[in-house]
């Protein structure tokens, strides 16, 4: 068993507090005005989601400010629920998401930064056919939820980050040189593809993973200077993730 030490409780504790700050029912209206479904053209519907800290997917109704359990069975096909969760409810565990792993995999394969000028509360957008679904988030679109090891065409063993709940089906190759995690809040985060931002969420389970293995050689108020992974000492690389954050300052 391993044994927490004071740094690790440290980071755990700005974890937890930063998770407090975040509620997935949580929603800010800004005068936004949208029905899920809503069809502004002929044979298009647009449907509006939320995605999580933890990187669930949830739909939201903005008539009536409650979140819908939705159930997808096909991509054609979806039906609803009757439960039905308020919009201010503090929920630990939000079941008002998408579990079916086609619909995650077709869904996160399309998702894009939001270009158009509809909607632009909504920075994501995935098209999916003659569906537009506008996407929001807690932190980031894509949350890293575990770690796999897969062979590569070489035959060689290749470290793979896997996000969006659906298994093992979407991933990108882990870099553990380039792990980050915020002083400020204890998140950590990994690089994304381009088309979603380029910075991705390390769900909170596994950051607390990787917190036993940073190495804070500036102090633990500051950025973990060192990463262990695979008995392979690491020393971190976060110019990425400010050059990204600062580009994105200057493009809002």
């Amino acid at each position: 068993m391993t044994l927490l030490t004071g740094v690790n409780r440290n980071i755990i504790s700005k974890l937890h507090n930063s998770l407090k700050l975040y509620y997935p029912c949580k929603f800010t209206q800004r005068n936004i005005h949208y029905t899920q479904g809503q069809s502004p053209e002929p044979s298009l519907r647009e449907y509006f989601y939320y995605i999580d800290h933890q990187g669930m997917v949830s739909a939201r109704n903005h008539t009536t400010g409650y979140y819908i359990r939705l159930i997808v069975t096909t991509m054609k096909e979806t039906h609803i629920n009757v439960d039905l969760f308020l919009d201010d409810s503090r929920m630990k565990n939000f079941t008002s998401c998408f579990k079916d792993r086609k619909f995650l995999v077709f869904f996160f394969k399309k998702l894009k930064m939001n270009t158009t000028n509809r909607y632009p509360e909504f920075p994501y957008l995935s098209l999916c056919g003659r569906e537009r679904n506008f996407v929001r988030c807690d932190d980031c679109p894509l949350v890293f939820t575990h770690v796999i090891k897969t062979i590569t065409t070489s035959g060689t063993t290749e470290n793979r980050l896997c996000y969006g709940h659906a298994g093992d089906l979407l991933s990108v190759k882990f870099e553990p040189e380039r792990v980050h995690m915020s002083p400020e809040t204890g998140r950590v985060y990994h690089p994304a593809p381009t088309a979603v931002g380029s910075i991705g969420l390390v769900q909170s389970k596994l950051a607390i993973e990787f917190s036993k293995y940073f190495r804070f050689d500036n102090g633990e108020h500051n950025s973990p200077t060192h990463f262990t992974w695979d008995m392979t000492s690491y020393t971190l690389k976060t110019d990425w993730y400010a050059a990204i954050k600062e580009l994105t300052t200057q493009t809002v």
